[in-house]
């Protein structure tokens, strides 16, 4: 144990007289803090938000998403497509949120931008059931997407990728028709 000196004891002081400075300066800044529920926080755009948003018309069932997840929360089931046998589609897709780290990495994995973080947060439950996503649940999830882990991607031969309107629906137009039994 060192011996206290005086040039022990005036770092020590000056230390805490810098520490105080801090937080006088931060005693008359405007209070960060929300009154929830009555005033809701605006979240930035690039949210990792504990909700998702998959656009069916661009998945391609790869499974990307599955394997890049750590915790193996993502399920996918394709079947080939009845008109085309060389083609295949997603006829199961599941989440199991209930595990989900939402760390992003089934986002950032997607090489055809079908899945992507939403903005909701108010997801609170009781029943632990509801945090199964279903491909019918994922698509009812509220638009639009967040921003994270959008990028600019090069076009891939053979597939061409739906753009999203400013709005963040897909377009009408650009919809692949899906057989009748995988509507269902």
């Amino acid at each position: 144990m060192p011996i206290p000196t005086v040039s022990y004891g005036l770092k020590y002081g000056l230390g805490m007289l810098r520490g105080m400075a801090v937080t006088f300066r931060h005693l008359f800044r405007r209070p960060v803090t929300v009154n929830y529920p009555e005033e809701k926080f605006h979240y930035p755009s690039r949210i990792r938000a504990p909700s998702f948003v998959w656009i069916e018309e661009n998945c391609t069932g790869c499974s990307l998403c599955a394997k890049a997840c750590p915790v193996g929360v993502i399920n996918i089931e394709t079947l080939p497509h009845p008109s085309d046998p060389t083609r295949r589609y997603v006829a199961r897709y599941e989440m199991q949120t209930s595990f989900c780290l939402y760390c992003g990495l089934c986002v950032e994995a997607c090489p055809f931008q079908a899945l992507f973080h939403g903005r909701g947060t108010e997801l609170a439950t009781y029943d632990r059931s509801t945090l199964l996503y279903t491909k019918e649940r994922l698509k009812k999830l509220p638009w639009p997407p967040s921003t994270y882990g959008q990028v600019e991607l090069p076009p891939v031969p053979g597939k061409q990728r739906v753009p999203l309107l400013p709005t963040g629906e897909v377009p009408h137009e650009t919809r692949v028709p899906l057989p009748p039994e995988a509507e269902e």
